[in-house]
């Protein structure tokens, strides 16, 4: 009888009360239960069950065993489970959740190509720019733009976007080029709002990340409107190099304040922690990635 065996019935001894119904739970008489249990006390080097005529209880040694041996398992069978999973075709539905602009730019893509090499799933796309509960709506995977707070979700990151300052030629000429992040007092901004409240722009000076409130006559939560009103010379701007990169190459707008751009905004794949994920779940999320490394944001 394999290793593995053998911890499978030390833990459901512990976690059915006894041999005998740690034997019924796998299927397996009271004498192989026994063994195993004693090839694992015998590896081990000291008892783990105290044995009565209708109770087995775990000793301390026991216990701590027990907690550090059940969640390796467990990844054992989610381990064992994947690769099953892995040689067969996958199938079913996949829910993935995006922000509206890069779902349209990049996962709709991934999406396309991926229904195009995988016949057997269906994908249903949910876009919304906040953020959504993967266990309450049900998703399989959730694209998120930004720096993650402390979560009990598990996440890949797929990549990384540079956010940048932005003006059109016909501002700059005008009212000048801010050569520092403090000159920005003096310039029109177009202001983007996140639930009614002015979002500050973000800077690294000197090393140290620093954050500068910025003024305007124009204020808005929709992204599309402050690419158009900066390229129609309202203002300096701040979006994502990727969002606008047709209208620097078109000549229409200008990057400034290069040596002051803030860290990179991270794009994670969140999953969720509560189910092992199947094999469709990684073949997207993995396709995902790689298709933003051919973007190079």
């Amino acid at each position: 009888m394999d290793r593995i065996e053998d911890l499978e019935a030390f833990l459901a001894i512990i976690e059915r009360g006894n041999q005998a119904a740690a034997g019924r739970h796998l299927h397996r008489s009271l004498q192989s239960i026994g063994r195993s249990l004693t090839s694992v006390e015998r590896s081990v080097g000291v008892p783990l069950i105290k044995r009565t005529t209708r109770r087995s209880h775990p000793t301390e040694a026991g216990l701590a065993f027990y907690a550090r041996v059940k969640p390796a398992l467990a990844e054992i069978e989610n381990a064992r489970a994947e690769a099953a999973d892995l040689v067969r075709e996958p199938s079913g539905r996949l829910r993935v959740s995006a922000p509206a602009l890069y779902a349209r730019a990049f996962v709709v893509p991934a999406i396309c190509d991926f229904l195009t090499r995988f016949p057997g799933v269906e994908v249903e796309l949910k876009v919304s720019d906040r953020p959504v509960d993967l266990l309450e709506e049900g998703l399989d995977v959730a694209v998120r733009v930004r720096r993650l707070p402390g979560s009990t979700l598990k996440a890949r990151r797929l990549g990384e976007l540079r956010v940048v300052v932005f003006g059109a030629k016909t501002y700059l000429e005008k009212h000048g080029r801010p050569r520092h992040p403090a000159e920005l007092a003096n310039h029109r901004c177009v202001v983007r709002t996140v639930d009614d409240q002015d979002e500050p722009w973000l800077f690294r000076v000197d090393g140290r990340r620093e954050t500068v409130s910025v003024r305007g006559r124009f204020r808005t939560d929709d992204t599309n409107a402050i690419h158009l009103a900066v390229a129609r010379g309202l203002g300096l701007g701040v979006t994502p190099l990727w969002q606008i990169r047709d209208l620097v190459e078109r000549g229409v707008v200008e990057v400034v304040l290069q040596p002051f751009e803030s860290d990179r905004t991270p794009i994670y794949a969140v999953l969720s922690p509560t189910r092992m994920q199947p094999a469709k779940v990684k073949l997207f999320v993995d396709l995902l990635s790689m298709q933003l490394k051919s973007f190079g944001l």
